[in-house]
């Protein structure tokens, strides 16, 4: 699979670069465009202070152009948390899109948005501050609306970002969890 893999707000930190290792040795070509233009974040208050000052439109620009040049391909998108944001917008608006790889985020989702059967997975804690039981019961029944094929996959007591070894979030069960099923989920596009 061609995967495109977006950073969360803390930047493009060792993680992403660890994540698209385990991606690539699994027989995967992975991107990580940098949205951040090389800063990293200690907090994600300053994350989130940097996207406001960029901007939204300009930060989903650069996912774009950094997407455009493999998106013939049909690619797999993929993103931790902020990430995963800029993937699902992405996704939802490429017909070639072959799957969405969503860990720790999801977004808003435009009424007009129309996929056919556009496999998508879900990986979250439970209970996670910035994705609550009520979004994501709203947010899997708009997906649904959407045409896409959702699995989500909830992680009790894991902090947000759990993947990440190098933040206080981290579970390591879940995150090797959590790989498992993505990989598996990869795997099955292939079909």
């Amino acid at each position: 699979m061609n995967i495109m893999l977006f950073h969360s707000v803390y930047g493009p930190r060792p993680a992403v670069a660890a994540a698209a290792g385990r991606l690539r040795a699994a027989g995967h070509e992975v991107w990580t465009p940098d949205l951040f233009d090389g800063r990293t974040f200690d907090s994600v208050e300053e994350g989130v202070a940097y996207t406001e000052e960029t901007g939204k439109d300009e930060l989903l620009k650069r996912a774009v152009l950094a997407a455009a040049p493999y998106s013939e391909r049909g690619l797999v998108y993929a993103g931790f948390s902020f990430g995963a944001s800029v993937a699902q917008t992405l996704a939802l608006g490429d017909d070639k899109a072959r799957g969405l790889l969503l860990l720790h985020g999801t977004s808003d989702i435009a009424e007009n948005a129309a996929v056919d059967g556009l496999p998508v997975q879900l990986h979250v804690a439970e209970p996670d501050p910035f994705e609550t039981d009520d979004w994501l019961t709203a947010w899997y029944l708009r997906m649904g609306r959407t045409g896409a094929d959702v699995e989500v996959y909830r992680y009790a007591g894991a902090g947000h970002l759990y993947t990440d070894p190098g933040l206080p979030d981290h579970d390591g069960e879940a995150a090797e969890t959590t790989w498992r099923v993505a990989l598996g989920f990869l795997e099955s596009l292939e079909s």
